[in-house]
């Protein structure tokens, strides 16, 4: 424990000095019985045990209340110093960086909508790291940028999941609800450019697109895409997917894919082929604990932990001398009330 002003101590010091020095002086030019009654005999009251253990007892307080007092006066001389801890604080960042690509194409709503839940609960958990939304069906809509404000980011998923469940509920239903078309441009707007000319859930575009959302100047942060879609494109891509996988691992990017349980055998093996390829996993969304499982596998990823700003903090510690004048100023007025006695 250092003092952040010492001085302090210098001035209390001299004050006590100059305080009992001018209390010796007074005390010297007292007269004996100046504030008494002269009486005979007092002699005999130095023979009388009850009178002498009063006095001893007189004695004990004086020198018991005098200590407290002269503790009572340094515990608030040092508290007055500021007692203080100097801290050293290196903030390591764990860096990494994830970013959900959905294919928010209409065949995959029930997929999106099933795992939004989940992903809201994982980036409530997530500390010191960043995340960001993708959607994608002709054209890539970056929706969310990476970001580590996770209020925000949960905000973003239970918008996306009450649109899916909006679209679910329009397409299964001869009444639009009054919101339909709020929802529906949510995640629509941006996503159609071109859809008569291109085609829709154009696959390894959007995976492209998501890649190119991480910083590139940022190559020691881990890099991950949660990708859901169920593989099958409307259309001729610019980037097929095994293309886009093959620029994901080029750059460090894992992908963990999840498909819809209507995909087909020949979509599901391309698809496994491609996650494979950056050093991810494929999941099936009728899979027994799908959603549960690739949250625990994100989780576990290998985080880039690494050194962040160095600095020095005061942090004050006052507890130990407050504790200790609390405890003197009681015994001052206790000693105070026996000596009155």
């Amino acid at each position: 424990m250092e003092l952040k002003y010492r001085f302090v101590l210098y001035i209390g010091f001299a004050a006590a000095v100059l305080i009992s020095i001018l209390l010796l002086i007074k005390k010297k030019k007292q007269t004996k019985y100046a504030d008494g009654v002269k009486l005979a005999n007092t002699y005999v009251l130095d023979k009388d045990d009850y009178y002498l253990a009063k006095i001893k007892l007189y004695k004990a307080f004086s020198v018991g209340m005098a200590l407290s007092l002269i503790v009572s006066i340094l515990c608030t001389t040092i508290l007055c110093a500021r007692p203080y801890e100097r801290k050293k604080i290196v903030e390591d960042k764990y860096c990494r960086d994830i970013i959900l690509c959905l294919d928010v194409s209409t065949s995959v709503d029930e997929l999106n909508a099933k795992l939004m839940g989940e992903l809201i609960d994982m980036v409530g958990s997530l500390e010191k790291e960043r995340f960001g939304i993708v959607i994608f069906n002709t054209s890539p809509v970056l929706l969310t940028p990476l970001t580590d404000d996770y209020e925000y980011i949960q905000e973003t998923l239970g918008n996306i999941e009450k649109a899916m469940k909006n679209r679910v509920k329009m397409y299964n239903s001869f009444f639009y609800p009054d919101d339909w078309y709020y929802w529906e441009s949510y995640i629509s707007d941006g996503t159609l450019v071109g859809n008569e000319e291109r085609g829709s859930s154009l696959i390894g575009d959007g995976l492209a697109a998501t890649v190119n959302n991480f910083s590139s100047v940022d190559e020691d942060r881990t890099k991950i895409v949660i990708f859901t879609t169920d593989n099958d494109p409307y259309g001729k891509e610019i980037v097929p997917l095994k293309t886009a996988a093959e620029i994901c691992k080029q750059r460090g990017i894992t992908v963990y894919g999840i498909g819809t349980k209507e995909m087909t055998s020949h979509n599901m093996k391309a698809m496994k082929n491609a996650m494979e390829v950056t050093g991810g996993e494929f999941f099936l969304e009728e899979e027994s604990g799908t959603f549960d499982a690739i949250v625990k596998r994100i989780e576990s990823h290998s985080e880039s932990l690494v050194p962040g700003d160095t600095y020095y903090v005061d942090l004050d510690r006052p507890r130990g001398m407050y504790i200790l004048t609390l405890i003197s100023v009681i015994c001052v007025f206790l000693f105070a009330r026996l000596l009155r006695e």
